[in-house]
């Protein structure tokens, strides 16, 4: 009884694991699909102008013999697509189909009978060539999203065969029997082809790094949460989306929440990264030790702090220490500070502590005093070299006096000293920090264009066009 139970409750937890929502989710639009086709079908012409085709050898039936036939140095000199259309198929993946297509080659022949024989070089012209495939995208074991050729069909067209500097009865007569291992070839060729060039776009999405670090603190999470859903306007992949500490994978303390990405077909591209995404940035940041940071007379860039400067401002710390010290601040985040966005508004609170030291010749502090702090900030993103950027604005700020060794004082009086240090020396620090930007999820190639951000309650999302660099 005790393993049914222990059995149903990892099935339990299983299926929560399933069903967790994701910290991102991506759509592709009919409009992003039908660039992927653009560029899918010039890279396949591309790659069909320069592709070294094999010989064909073999013999055809002729009357009481064979005609033998060796076809050499084949080389597609032009193709054209100019009927082709894709499309998703809800519940399936995507079909492509194209129609038309016409094909320009170049060979060597050469034909062998018992009674003629003769070579030279022939130009072919095959049109009406029309495919149709359907591909499904499957998930493998490590959460990259599969392209796979699940059913092809193709039809050969007209072919038409010049003999250069070739003409008579004998010549157009034996024309049929070069025609028949074309035929053959395309009909046998054109969907392992397809199915060549689909493994190598496997090859492509394999090797790209579901798990990216963002610096030498912390790294994101891209791996698929589930299968793609496929609609009739749009594909979505959701994905993890979660930030950890470099090297420590444990869940972080939040549940993500659902959201539904607006239904929009302007842009090729859609990015939606949610709430529950930057909270765990802010998590495994504030367990890496990033919101803290101390602030000393050697790095102070604008003044130098020390206990004569509080001093003029605390009578209390003037008595306390009669000779002037360098002062060190210590301010670090005492819980983990909190993103919310809501319409057109990124927020981070952030509730801290700021203990004040006195640094004493012999190089030991002394603490002054301790002061607790609430600091609101604003962030803009923008994007840039395919990374999320932000920057922080201080909104406002509260603190209270929690602890001093120089007597009570009216915390008010270091309102202006306090904020200018902020604003000065610990916003520019964490601006620098986030300048280096989040990488986001991406191909090798492929670049975000004409990028816009919308943030909404929820969650932040990237409306972007893409172009695809071969």
């Amino acid at each position: 009884m005790l393993k049914i139970c222990c059995y149903l409750l990892l099935l339990n937890l299983l299926g929560l694991q399933l069903k967790a929502n994701p910290g991102l989710k991506v759509r592709i639009s009919q409009k992003g699909l039908e660039y992927a086709k653009e560029v899918g079908l010039e890279i396949l012409k591309q790659n069909m102008e320069k592709e070294q085709f094999p010989d064909l050898t073999g013999y055809e039936k002729f009357g009481l013999g064979n005609v033998k036939y060796n076809i050499s140095r084949i080389r597609v000199t032009a193709v054209e697509f100019p009927s082709a259309s894709i499309s998703f198929i809800p519940g399936t993946g995507i079909k492509l189909v194209i129609g038309n297509v016409s094909l320009t080659i170049d060979m060597n022949w050469n034909i062998r009978t018992w009674m003629f024989k003769d070579t030279g070089r022939s130009t072919v012209y095959i049109s009406k060539i029309f495919v149709t495939a359907i591909f499904s995208t499957p998930l493998d074991n490590m959460g990259h999203t599969l392209i796979s050729l699940t059913s092809c069909r193709t039809t050969s067209g007209d072919i038409d065969i010049k003999l250069n500097g070739k003409s008579g009865f004998l010549h157009n007569f034996f024309i049929k029997y070069l025609k028949k291992p074309i035929h053959r070839s395309l009909a046998t060729n054109s969907c392992p082809n397809i199915r060549s060039g689909i493994q190598l776009i496997d090859k492509d999405l394999q090797s790209l790094n579901v798990l990216m670090p963002i610096d030498d603190l912390v790294e994101v999470d891209y791996s698929l949460n589930s299968l793609p859903a496929v609609s009739r306007p749009h594909i979505d992949l959701d994905l993890k989306g979660i930030v950890y500490p470099g090297g420590n994978y444990i869940a972080p303390p939040f549940v993500a929440a659902p959201f539904i990405v607006p239904d929009q077909s302007d842009s090729m591209l859609y990015l939606a990264f949610s709430e529950y995404f930057f909270q765990t940035s802010s998590f495994a940041y504030y367990t890496a030790g990033a919101f803290n940071i101390t602030i000393s007379e050697e790095i102070c860039s604008y003044f130098n702090i020390s206990t004569e400067i509080f001093g003029s401002i605390i009578p209390e710390v003037a008595q306390y220490s009669v000779m002037p010290y360098p002062v060190m601040l210590k301010l670090m985040a005492t819980e983990t500070p909190i993103i919310s966005l809501q319409q057109d508004s990124f927020t981070l609170e952030i509730q801290g502590s700021m203990e004040v030291f006195a640094v004493l010749p012999d190089s030991t502090t002394q603490l002054l005093f301790t002061m607790n702090i609430a600091a609101n900030t604003s962030i803009s993103v923008n994007i840039f070299d395919q990374k999320l950027m932000g920057s922080l604005c201080l909104n406002r700020l509260q603190y209270s006096l929690t602890h001093s060794n120089v007597g009570f004082f009216e915390i008010s009086l270091l309102e202006n000293i306090l904020s200018y240090i902020l604003q000065t020396e610990v916003i520019p620090s964490a601006n620098a920090k986030l300048s280096k930007g989040f990488p986001l999820p991406n191909l090798a190639n492929v670049t975000l264009t004409r990028p816009h951000i919308t943030i909404v309650q929820g969650f932040l999302l990237i409306s972007t066009d893409v172009h695809y660099k071969h």
